[in-house]
């Protein structure tokens, strides 16, 4: 048996800590460094920077980083994998041996190919695949604004294959974020394309370490209780030989690895219960957790089944041209001005008529009799969008700026009058496993292809499922309602107190494109009982308002004391393209757990902050 791989995270997206590299590698010991840099908008980021220089498209601080620690890495036999080539995987890998050649260091670079499905935009559609978008059905010839960017998610095996043949470095475009724990975890532990089980373990660990320190509370809801969150340490995953794993972090670094953070990260951004990678469908309802010692987290028992017939692919589209321009209002009539000041701008650029989307939201973060004068302002933000970009450009922001001396009294603005920029539509699609063949280029030139495992149909002792035709990171399962709770378990039929749903429940939120997800955990087994008999789709739509006339889809873990709700369609046509102040719905949990809720008073922590009760 193989010992446990100690796999560290040193960055969850595009322009995290620069020096997490280096704490990671200097912190203690590790055997691979990996990171994320790449989400659905970052893509677009990295195809604006291909267009000014097309050697770029590969995320630049993965560079910086290499430099000071590629070494270090060299001499202790840590190897490192990332996802930061993005659109560039070739461009980025020679940087790294120029660096490695200036360095005076002996590293062998591979990289992977085969994810950019855009030259092959229209053979696939006219073999038949109309690259429908995931939530409305619509194929992509009916849809407006020029594709740039179509890449599908490859998985583990192509960093198996570079690490096969002796790569230090493994440089990879758009894999799935889990791939980056799977790969190095199959390698050393020699697994095979059909251990599900093992595999499913591994892509737990990988979706939990992903995003950095959120997995050592950083965004965690109960923050307060967490120590040294001023600069809190990055994650380890110790996969071991049988897929489970132990959650960890250098000693003497801030924050804290716990069954509430590692539940967290394993709510975020996902679905229902089983969730598809390119290579294994791993179901999140199977997993145990369990303290294993200060800042360690075991999870284990993960099932997993077949590879999925078809994979994710993550396409952009320029969707136009957008602007916004935000007007303070303070102190009375916050509605006469807003009123005023949206009559007066239509009347010089014209209302809702004269673009493609108008819209405008009034923020009302005033409080009457203000301590501070900041404090008696609310917002009033508009933001147009058209495939005209003169028209949502100077043109709409100077008729803005002109109202400054003649407008509502007090008037200001956050900005000077700017230029429209260019917005992306995210559009997410499927196509069959075996039209998407990934390459591994060696250090010596050498290509070899490495084909998905989505036709073998064997399965891990005991597993009772087969494979599953999804996307990877759209997770599937059966929309619940709430099964059938002991109201005594669930605390109810006593007393309760009109207080914050946040009391007692902690949440994570964050996008899925144009969808928003927010997962809510309780903390004991009581609370459990109460939130999920409480939280029924119908009473979280009351909570949220916003998802009127939206498709919300309700998931029960009960093995994470959790519920998960997604919301389609909550942020329009994904994260560069949504007109809502918070496009990635990461505040959102932490709305829901503001809102004021009756809780049974036998559930409250000692002494919570005074509200009404009512029997």
């Amino acid at each position: 048996m193989t010992a446990p791989l100690r796999i560290a995270n040193c960055s969850g997206f595009y322009g995290d800590r620069l020096s997490a590299a280096t704490e990671m590698v200097e912190g203690g010991p590790i055997d691979f460094l990996t990171g994320d840099w790449l989400a659905e908008l970052t893509m677009l980021i990295l195809w604006k920077s291909r267009q000014r220089d097309a050697s770029k498209g590969w995320a630049r601080t993965f560079l910086s980083q290499m430099e000071a620690v590629l070494g270090t890495c060299k001499d202790r036999g840590i190897k490192v994998v990332t996802n930061a080539g993005g659109l560039n995987p070739a461009g980025l890998a020679e940087q790294v041996r120029l660096l490695s050649d200036r360095l005076g260091l002996a590293v062998s670079v591979a990289h992977v190919e085969g994810d950019d499905l855009m030259p092959r935009i229209d053979e696939l559609q006219r073999g038949g695949h109309p690259l429908s978008h995931l939530d409305t059905g619509q194929p992509l010839a009916d849809a407006t604004g020029q594709v740039v960017t179509a890449n599908a998610y490859l998985g583990a095996w192509p960093i198996v294959e570079a690490l096969s043949n002796g790569a230090d470095v493994v440089i990879c475009p758009r894999i799935t974020d889990a791939s980056l724990v799977v790969g190095p975890a199959a390698w050393h532990h020699g697994w095979s394309p059909t251990d599900w089980d093992r595999l499913a373990g591994a892509v737990v660990a990988g979706h939990v370490i992903e995003c950095g320190p959120q997995a050592t509370g950083g965004n965690y809801a109960f923050f307060t209780e967490v120590t040294g969150l001023e600069h809190p340490g990055f994650p380890i995953a110790e996969v071991a030989e049988d897929g489970s794993s132990v959650i960890t972090k250098h000693p003497g670094t801030g924050g804290e690895v716990s069954i509430g953070t590692v539940t967290a990260q394993l709510l975020y951004e996902i679905a229902g219960p089983e969730y598809p990678n390119t290579d294994v469908v791993a179901r999140f309802d199977t997993l145990d957790l369990g303290a294993d010692g200060d800042d360690r987290v075991r999870i284990s028992g993960i099932r997993g089944r077949p590879a999925p017939e078809r994979i994710k692919v993550c396409l952009n589209l320029l969707g136009g041209w957008r602007n916004t321009m935000t007007f303070v209002l303070t102190g009375l009539d916050i509605e006469a001005k807003a009123g005023l000041t949206l009559a007066a701008l239509e009347a010089k650029v014209g209302g809702p008529e004269s673009f493609a989307e108008y819209d405008t939201r009034l923020i009302r973060t005033d409080k009457p009799d203000a301590p501070t004068n900041a404090e008696a302002a609310a917002q009033l933000r508009i933001t147009v969008k058209d495939a005209d970009g003169d028209r949502v450009g100077r043109a709409f922001s100077d008729a803005a700026i002109e109202l400054a001396l003649a407008g509502y009294p007090g008037l200001h603005l956050v900005s000077p009058p700017t230029a429209g920029s260019v917005y992306g539509v995210y559009w997410p699609t499927l196509v069959p496993a075996d039209l998407v063949i990934p390459e591994v280029v060696h250090a010596d030139g050498r290509r070899e292809p490495v084909p998905h495992t989505a036709h073998l149909t064997g399965r891990s002792e005991g597993d009772d499922g087969v494979g599953v035709g999804v996307g990877v990171g759209e997770s599937v399962g059966t929309q619940d309602e709430p099964a059938p709770v002991d109201p005594s378990a669930a605390g109810n039929g006593g007393p309760t107190e009109h207080v914050p749903l946040g009391t007692i429940i902690g949440a994570r939120s964050g996008d899925k494109g144009g969808n928003a997800n927010v997962g809510l955990w309780a903390r004991s087994d009581a609370a459990w009982g109460w939130l999920d008999a409480y939280l029924t789709d119908e009473r979280f739509r009351s909570l949220l308002p916003e998802a009127d006339g939206l498709a919300v889809r309700r998931y029960r873990f009960p093995n994470l004391r959790a519920v998960n709700f997604v919301v389609v369609g909550l942020l329009g046509e994904g994260v560069a393209s949504s007109t809502r102040p918070d496009p990635q719905a990461k505040s959102l949990g932490e709305y829901l757990r503001s809102r004021l809720v009756d809780i049974p008073v036998g559930l409250l922590p000692p002494d919570p902050t005074p509200h009404h009760s009512k029997e």
